[in-house]
């Protein structure tokens, strides 16, 4: 756990990323996308807190090479960051019992899944096209938790093939015969 000093207002997200060191591809990705404003107003709008699933710099290598970061539109971009939030505070006991899917800051449903499963004291976390486990916790109080994850989690949103349009009927025959 990272020591933070505390101050008036919401926990600054950043910070405690930033004090942990090896997140430097997500800190970087939530400033392009501006997400940083919108954990503070998720901190001052409610009581419920949030949790954040950090993928690592090591987590984020893959994608960085395969260029998928680039491929994406800002609004995908958004969505990614936002798919690592949980709009309330989840303490490690809690994911015993928490109901899945859990909702995100991106939304729910089944493009947006979440899914956490422990076993013993391990906890995954998986989107259907990513399967991470938390390897650390980061910070945590009783409005903020922050989880270390080893993979970055892809939502089917904006990862899974996109179904292809149905073929077109074949022509109807027009039942004439040669003469």
């Amino acid at each position: 756990m990272v020591p933070v000093q505390t101050s008036k207002g919401p926990l600054n997200v950043l910070k405690v990323l930033q004090k942990a060191g090896h997140f430097s591809n997500f800190i970087r990705l939530i400033k392009t996308t501006q997400e940083d404003i919108q954990f503070a107003s998720q901190l001052n709008a409610s009581d419920d807190g949030i949790t954040v699933f950090a993928p690592t710099d090591g987590a984020f290598s893959a994608i960085i090479k395969a260029g998928v970061l680039n491929s994406l539109s800002d609004q995908e971009k958004i969505q990614l960051v936002q798919f690592h939030v949980i709009p309330r505070q989840i303490s490690t006991p809690q994911f015993q019992t928490v109901s899945n899917p859990l909702k995100t800051l991106a939304g729910s449903g089944k493009r947006f899944q979440l899914n956490v499963t422990t076993s013993d004291s391990m906890v995954n976390v998986t989107s259907g096209l990513t399967n991470a486990t938390v390897s650390g916790i980061v910070y945590a109080d009783d409005k903020v938790a922050i989880y270390q994850v080893d993979k970055v989690l892809l939502p089917m949103e904006i990862f899974a093939p996109k179904a292809l349009a149905p073929a077109p009927a074949p022509p109807k025959s027009l039942n004439w015969t040669p003469t």
